[in-house]
């Protein structure tokens, strides 16, 4: 009976967390600025929030590349750059923020991408030196041959030491279980 409480209870808490209404809702866009108010596809946007409790938070959405993450800027607000995916659909999609308690929901909306053209791909960045890594404190370790070795012996000794008394363990275990059983 124990689990048929355990299973109603859950329920009962998911039932009233879904119930519960969220801090705050901006449909219209309310406390949410995002600019370029209308973004390409690939382009960059930059997101002030107001109204957020806390001095972090993330901003969520299928047009964006990844989530932004929003920190703390100047007059109280909350700031954050993101990218819109390159395949994004024209279109409005929801962008989700989070911070403290508050939960906010703005609408952006991709733009048909300004008439640039998708057949003509830029050229690829290509290095024109070599990395100017150094070496540093571990050069000497780098040019150390280091050689794969197996066990020792006190390492070998000792595992067979180990083995036999997690077999000694077991067969006393399996004789006490028979004299019980027995």
């Amino acid at each position: 009976m124990g689990s048929l409480r355990l299973t109603l209870s859950t329920g009962a808490l998911v039932l009233a967390a879904a119930l519960t209404p969220v801090a705050a809702h901006a449909a219209d866009g309310g406390g949410v600025q995002v600019s370029p108010s209308s973004p390409a596809p690939g382009g960059d946007i930059t997101l002030r929030v107001t109204g957020c409790a806390g001095r972090t938070g993330a901003a969520a959405s299928d047009a964006f590349v990844s989530d932004a993450r929003l920190t703390a800027a100047e007059g109280g607000t909350l700031g954050g750059e993101t990218k819109v995916r390159s395949t994004a659909h024209p279109g409005p999609y929801d962008v989700r923020i989070t911070c403290g308690d508050t939960s906010l929901t703005s609408v952006l909306t991709v733009g048909t991408g300004g008439g640039h053209s998708a057949a003509t791909p830029a050229a690829p960045a290509s290095p024109t030196a070599p990395v100017r890594a150094g070496g540093g404190g571990t050069a000497h370790l780098a040019a150390v041959r280091t050689g794969s070795t197996g066990p020792g012996v006190a390492q070998t000794v000792t595992g067979l030491l180990l083995a036999a008394g997690a077999a000694v363990v077991v067969a006393a275990r399996g004789a006490r279980r028979n004299r019980r059983a027995g």
